[in-house]
Order: structure tokens, then C-alpha cells, then sequence
């Protein structure tokens, strides 16, 4: 599965202390093996992300992202579940 991150991700993701990136990285490699994996809470979205999904990074951060075809996602945003969802 290749990832794609859109640049509003790119800048998000800069924010986060090097403990958080880390997390993000073992997450990425395993949204690559298997993307409903249980660790990652997958699951649709509704409202302004109707046709994005979401992952669990740790409790509170999330990226989503949406299906660009069978092969690739494109990670559009990552964040807090307050700043994403407010």
C-alpha cells in the first residue's frame, strides 16, 4: 500500500514532538501491512469528511485519509480529535 501525504499533513505533522513522529511511523507501517488492523480503530467518516476514513495514532491523535484507488491512500490531515473534528 503506498501513502501519499498531502501537504497539510506534511505541515501538521512537523508540530509533534519526536515521541509522537515515532508513533506515527510505527502506525504508517502498520496501516501498510494491514489497514483495518484492531490497533488502528479504522473507521468511515461522516459530515465535511463524508468518503475519508480515520486511524487511531494514540488516544487523542488521528490522521485521516481517504482511498485514492486499491493501491494508494493519501493521508490528508492529522491532529488532535478536537482540532480535527471542531
Amino acid at each position: 500500500m503506498k501513502i501519499i501525504f498531502h501537504k497539510i499533513f506534511e505541515k501538521q505533522y512537523k508540530k509533534f514532538p519526536d515521541k509522537i513522529k515515532r508513533r506515527i511511523k510505527e502506525r504508517n507501517i502498520l496501516f501498510e501491512k494491514d489497514p483495518y488492523d484492531p490497533i488502528l480503530n479504522n473507521h468511515a467518516l461522516n459530515g465535511k469528511y463524508t468518503g475519508y476514513r480515520s486511524i487511531s495514532i494514540t488516544g487523542n491523535i488521528r490522521i485521516i485519509y481517504k482511498f485514492l484507488d486499491k493501491d494508494a491512500v493519501l493521508f490528508s490531515e492529522i491532529g488532535t480529535h478536537s482540532e480535527l473534528y471542531s
